[in-house]
């Protein structure tokens, strides 16, 4: 019995990789949340942080997903969910105009933020839409020389947390800047688990990432540091007087974070892509978490 093709609309809905979105939407929640705890909330550039955040990511899905078949990163050998291009669902050429439609989009979105937040948002939006291009495009591919892991935690971290807090309170935070970190460090998490599953074929396709750098017992060693390191910050900013106790919330989500540390060093191949979409999960419940500790 054969199963029949996906239509146009649902191959755009795999590109689109809708359960990446989470690390787009968490730090905008938390963004927000640390200007709601200050009385500074503002509800129409939190939406339309949300809204570019989206944008941006689903972007970079498709750049990602037209870079990675052009450059044979994706082929028939791939342990991870379906690329629409290398699958042979959408075109090259299609996917090339939807990648420059879409962060067209989230520049469209930018310009209200623009005029909000000023020449900082300005510098923050041409600097993530590149970025989202770069890392697997363009003449030094971020994601195939090992820097992934820091564009994602600096960019899904600590520019997305304190750029959406930023449009709304027009000012800098400390409490900000240190809320972004342990978001940062999860969305990183997040990005571990997908190189390591893809580590043999990464490295025969000549994707250096940093998980083919440094070798599957110490990527490991990185998730766990990563994500307990991200349980840790919460606990430093009561200590220091930072925060109130109600940012410990995430902490009940500890057990959750255990499971799937254990899960890295048992899981191999596809079966790591229930551990992806647990750590995407992980990072979502804390995000919640501490968004709801921060409000309150």
């Amino acid at each position: 019995m054969t199963t029949s093709s996906p239509s146009k609309l649902q191959s755009w809905l795999l590109a689109s990789r809708p359960k990446t979105l989470a690390a787009a939407a968490v730090p905008v929640v938390v963004g927000s949340a640390v200007a709601y705890g200050q009385d500074l909330f503002a509800p129409g550039p939190a939406i339309a942080a949300l809204v570019g955040a989206g944008l941006i990511q689903i972007g970079t899905n498709f750049a990602n997903d037209y870079f990675d078949a052009k450059s044979g990163a994706d082929n028939e050998n791939r342990l991870g969910p379906t690329r629409a291009v290398q699958a042979g669902l959408l075109t090259p050429n299609a996917m090339k105009w939807a990648t420059a439609l879409t962060f067209l989009a989230a520049a469209l979105v930018g310009l209200y933020l623009i005029g909000v937040g000023g020449w900082p948002i300005l510098v923050i939006g041409i600097a993530s839409i590149l970025s989202g291009i770069a890392y697997t495009g363009g003449p030094y591919p971020l994601g195939y020389n090992g820097l992934g892991d820091l564009f994602v935690f600096i960019f899904f971290g600590i520019i997305a947390v304190t750029a959406t807090h930023y449009v709304q309170a027009l000012s800098f935070s400390i409490e900000a800047l240190v809320a972004s970190i342990p978001i940062g460090l999860l969305s990183t998490a997040i990005l571990i688990v997908n190189n390591y599953r893809d580590v043999d074929t990464d490295r025969v396709a000549g994707k250096n990432t940093l998980a083919v750098r440094l070798g599957k017992a110490v990527t490991r060693k990185q998730y766990a540091g990563v994500v307990l390191g991200a349980y840790l910050v919460p606990v430093i900013q009561v200590a220091a007087g930072l925060s109130q106790t109600w940012v410990l919330l995430p902490l009940v989500s500890l057990p959750l974070a255990m499971k799937c540390i254990r899960a890295l060093g048992e899981l191999e191949g596809s079966a790591l892509n229930a551990l992806l979409a647990r750590t995407a999960g992980l990072l979502t419940v804390f995000g919640v978490l501490y968004a709801i500790g921060f409000a309150l």
